[in-house]
């Protein structure tokens, strides 16, 4: 039987990534992850596959970040009784991050359906609650790096090191043929080249088929130095005007990195010291998890821990934990740092402090990572005079500034570097995960150099062989 892939999510977007793959019987998804975006459409798209899940052998799960596991617990409502094969820091950061988005969107359903009791409109019901989530752990397992792990007869997957967040993985898919194997590589989310905690990317051997993001596919970042100093420079001058500095930032991997580089500059004394929350109980756990998984670690990483201890800041920030202490920032006047998730402010408790923030000039909203189009943060960059939070417009007074060289992901200089070994032997390369421009961007520049390569639309299906 031919060797089928079907993208279902995360093709022009960034987004709810699923890429369905079959080869006669054995049929399984390569992550699972929750579409976010305007609201009707999210729900219809989350709640509904394209597929019956209960017919997948397995998920094999990427990396932990929502936008690429956050539907495993719908795909276990509606039938999935297979393997979600992960690394093993993803899958404990799994176990902290799925009940933390059902919890939440339990909790935003709730504020929201007080406003539409107020128009005389029906209550909505969340996508998923805390207990599916926790139900769907079960079926997470976690599986060693560079071992070729079954999926079912046939297939196989070797996970190799994505440099993008804690136990992020590049999954290499193997089919066994009678005329030989074929080789999927997902390299989806690749992260920079010498990422600031964990381990550099690698590059699995061998790969006829390649599945590539695209989401900074037309963009260069700029050195990390000119961006500690955006921060330097954002921070003093936040605090001269009286203002907070409010950070959307996902709870995994950009929390702890944008506090690891705080520290570093209040030591280098390039900063006031002024009081920094971390709004956010997922990102006390998952920077536990951090500690518990030093096997990810850089080796410039493993020797800041070694002579100093407390690379990740404990001891210059407060963890605010129940939402009575969250709202007392929001009425306390003084200058502070507050990060807080989600990311990309579609849930969670940034809404409320964006709330408070976004109308007063003297506040910095700051954004450290990609958002997505026809989300609130994605209107925040672009500066809309008004935006909507929790139904409600409120004016974007207060400055923007964004920070792109903080990402995790690879932009296109990185990409094509990482990419170009692979030429001659790869057969195409299908490019996903990234706006239609940045996609377009990163095409062009493929072909360019002789690579086949196409983007793919959504539910569009392709034989390999």
């Amino acid at each position: 039987m031919a060797v089928r892939v079907r993208f279902l999510g995360g093709v022009q977007t960034v987004t709810g990534s699923m890429h369905l793959i079959t080869n006669g019987s054995t049929k399984f998804i390569v992550d699972c992850g929750l579409f976010q975006g305007r609201r009707e459409e999210a729900y219809d798209r989350n709640q509904h596959f394209p597929f019956d899940p209960g017919e997948l052998n397995a998920c094999v799960l990427s990396h932990a970040h929502i936008d690429h596991s956050g539907n495993i617990p719908n795909l276990v409502k509606h039938g999935f009784r297979g393997r979600v094969l992960a690394t093993e820091a993803t899958r404990d950061l799994c176990t902290e991050m799925l009940p933390d988005s059902g919890h939440i969107q339990e909790e935003d359903i709730r504020f929201v359906n007080k406003i539409q009791q107020k128009r005389n409109l029906p209550p909505r019901e969340p996508i998923y609650t805390r207990r599916d989530a926790e139900d769907a752990i079960k079926y997470i397992t976690g599986q060693p790096i560079h071992m070729a792990i079954e999926i079912a007869d046939g297939a196989s997957v070797t996970f190799y090191e994505a440099g993008h967040v804690l136990g992020s993985a590049l999954p290499l898919i193997e089919f066994q043929k009678k005329r030989g194997t074929i080789r999927i590589a997902y390299i989806v989310d690749l992260g920079r080249a010498h990422p600031a905690i964990i381990k550099s990317p690698e590059r699995p051997p061998d790969v006829d088929y390649m599945i590539l993001e695209s989401t900074y596919g037309g963009r260069i970042h700029s050195p990390i130095e000119d961006a500690k100093e955006m921060l330097a420079r954002t921070v003093r001058e936040t605090a001269a005007r009286g203002g907070k500095i409010v950070i959307p930032s996902f709870a995994l991997e950009r929390t702890q990195e944008v506090v690891y580089y705080l520290h570093q500059l209040l030591d280098e004394n390039r900063i006031p010291k002024l009081p920094v929350y971390v709004d956010s109980p997922l990102a006390v756990n998952i920077s536990e998890i951090f500690r518990r998984h030093p096997e990810c670690f850089d080796e410039r990483m493993a020797e800041e821990i070694r002579n100093n201890g407390d690379p990740l800041g404990r001891h210059i920030m407060s963890y605010v934990a129940s939402p009575e202490d969250s709202e007392a920032l929001d009425d306390d006047p003084r200058p502070m740092i507050i990060i807080s998730a989600s990311g990309m402010c579609e849930s969670g408790r940034i809404l409320h402090h964006l709330r408070h923030a976004v109308e007063n000039p003297r506040n910095t909203v700051l954004i450290v990572g990609f958002v997505a189009k026809n989300t609130l943060g994605r209107r925040i960059v672009e500066r809309e005079p008004f935006v909507r939070i929790f139904g409600e417009e409120y004016p974007l007074r207060a400055q923007v500034v964004v920070i792109n060289a903080f990402s995790a992901h690879a932009d296109r200089n990185e990409l094509l570097a990482y990419v170009a070994p692979f030429k001659g032997s790869v057969k195409e390369i299908f490019i996903v995960h990234g706006d239609e421009d940045q996609s377009e961007k990163l095409l062009s520049a493929l072909r360019d150099r002789g690579f086949n390569a196409r983007i793919p639309a959504q539910k569009e299906e392709f034989e390999l062989g």
